[in-house]
């Protein structure tokens, strides 16, 4: 037992230290700026934050969400995104177990989650990770992946392709432009690593949560009619359960046939 709680323990606090490095990169990459230098500041006083008031969770609490010199709020997104890798790593352990296998999905699953935030806030999805994770994902997929090379290639190919065809005829069907580039990119990156099957899943599942979710926004008036809704973290959010239960959801799908 207490080896156990060892092993998870661990893969949970370098999940939040590799969390805390993530809302580097959500602040700093949509703005092109150094996710390495200078060191962390409070955007409100721009005071470089100490090492002890960076500690992942831990300091927002003790600080209790406040600035440690002007007293501004932290925004409660840093623990969040922090507990959220966390939490993300602890479940590929439990699934997937040790290995290189695991290891890639985690980088897939923190991929995903500075996608969602980055997309979210900016209605943009930086080419800087979707467009190495698709080369990175071939890679993977050629050696400690089982998804293996034609897969993964075609998984490209149809992930992209699909979101590809959909801008295209989104302006003939809609009356404007319904599928970012940044969308297609992100859909060819989860084909890379998860195969086209995978990649079709995705779509599918991202399509059912983010028809739901945003028609409960429209009737809570969160958001009005014709404004822009981004896809990208619907589509993370499909990729991670597909990950997680898109080989149980296939078998179970074409096992009815």
């Amino acid at each position: 037992m207490i080896p156990l709680l060892l092993e998870y323990g661990s893969v949970f606090f370098f999940g939040l230290i590799i969390g805390s490095f993530l809302t580097v990169c959500i602040h700093r990459v949509p703005r092109n700026l150094s996710i390495v230098f200078p060191r962390s500041a409070c955007v409100n006083c721009n005071q470089t934050i100490c090492w002890y008031d960076n500690i992942p969770v831990l300091s927002f609490l003790i600080l209790r969400g406040r600035c440690r010199h002007c007293r501004a709020v932290i925004l409660s997104r840093y623990p969040i995104i922090e507990l959220s890798n966390g939490l993300g790593y602890m479940a590929i352990l439990w699934r997937f177990g040790w290995g290189w296998e695991s290891v890639v999905y985690a980088i897939v699953f923190s991929a995903l989650l500075a996608i969602t935030w980055i997309d979210w806030d900016h209605q943009i999805i930086p080419d800087v990770i979707s467009l190495p994770g698709i080369v990175l994902g071939v890679a993977a997929a050629s050696t400690v992946l089982p998804t293996g090379f034609v897969n993964s290639l075609i998984g490209v190919l149809v992930g992209g392709g699909v979101l590809l065809f959909m801008a295209w005829i989104s302006p003939y069907l809609f009356g404007k432009e319904g599928i970012g580039g940044g969308d297609i990119k992100l859909l060819a990156m989860v084909g890379a690593f998860l195969g086209w099957k995978a990649a079709l899943l995705t779509l599918m599942l991202a399509s059912v949560v983010g028809s739901v979710i945003g028609i409960g926004l429209l009737v809570f008036k969160i958001v009005t009619r014709g404004q822009y809704i981004p896809f990208g973290p619907y589509l993370a959010l499909g990729a991670v359960l597909t990950l997680f239960f898109g080989t149980d959801m296939m078998a179970w799908y074409f096992g009815r046939f």
